[in-house]
């Protein structure tokens, strides 16, 4: 069956209190996407210690070799995460995508170690596409210590994209870098954790309510919340009521230990239908 969205970045392993969780973005998306009711695949690079079929079940994988599979240290404090880095993929060039995927209705783009270029959403003409510019926007140092830069050349990945999320802490929470994302594109949520998330389209900003969760383990929440909107989005064509279905789902998933408290689509409904809400229109940043 072919796949009706895909995924592309490095898969990853993740540590947190001396144990090792398979993440990255194209980790949690597509395992989103499988949750809400698609097929997904995944274009990524990763080494034979990352468990594939344990953590990407079912799915359609094209998998380019590497001696290794990106590793990050995840440490929490107060809310803010100290990330480390201690093996990276080789990057994932653009002709690496399979032809028979370029026709598929959904992409997502989620570098995680500036392992590949936004650009490459050229292939996919026909796609609705989102790119989690998170990974364009770390460096790290020689101890591995990973710290915020700026997104060189964002204008590249304008035309070919159709929403762009990221962190109110991504980039350093610089707001200047911000607002010139902002600017760049015309649809662009800034997710802001337990405070739900401001959609800006064409640089107005409308707040989106979260719902309250009890918080376990925050790693790929943003991921989970960009494959939601995306999926929704594309069946909806409505990027408020796209972003509030994202926020329930990415509420859920921070609830479990990585990808394991990912809600289906089921409960997920329930909780939009008992708990309406209505627009706040809030000033650019």
């Amino acid at each position: 069956m072919h796949p009706d969205f895909l995924a592309i970045g490095h898969v990853t392993l993740d540590r947190r209190n001396g144990t090792f969780t398979p993440g990255g973005t194209v980790t949690f998306a597509a395992l989103t996407a499988q949750k809400l009711g698609y097929r997904p695949a995944v274009l990524t690079r990763g080494g034979e210690d990352f468990p594939w079929e344990d953590a990407l079940p079912g799915m359609d994988i094209h998998r380019l070799p590497s001696p290794v599979t990106t590793t990050f240290r995840n440490i929490y404090l107060n809310g803010h995460r100290l990330q480390y880095v201690d093996a990276v993929a080789d990057p994932i060039p653009p002709d690496a995508v399979p032809e028979e995927w370029r026709d598929v209705p959904m992409v997502l783009l989620g570098a995680v170690a500036a392992e590949l270029d936004p650009a490459m959403a050229a292939h996919f003409p026909r796609a609705l596409v989102a790119v989690v510019p998170q990974g364009l926007g770390r460096t790290w140092d020689e101890e591995g210590r990973v710290h915020p830069r700026p997104w060189s050349d964002p204008q590249r990945a304008r035309p070919y994209t159709d929403l762009l999320v990221f962190s109110s802490e991504d980039f350093g929470g610089d707001p200047e870098v911000h607002r010139e994302l902002i600017r760049t594109f015309p649809l662009v949520v800034v997710t802001l954790s337990a405070r739900g998330c401001i959609v800006y389209r064409d640089g107005v900003g409308t707040h989106v309510p979260p719902r309250p969760a009890r918080e376990v383990d925050p790693t790929g929440a943003g991921d989970v919340f960009t494959a939601a909107m995306l999926v929704r989005l594309y069946e909806t064509g409505d990027p408020l009521e796209a972003a509030y279905f994202a926020n329930i789902v990415a509420s859920f998933a921070i609830e479990d230990i990585g990808p394991r408290g990912i809600p289906d689509r089921a409960t997920v409904e329930a909780y939009m239908e008992a708990h309406p809400w209505s627009p706040i229109e809030v000033p650019v940043l």
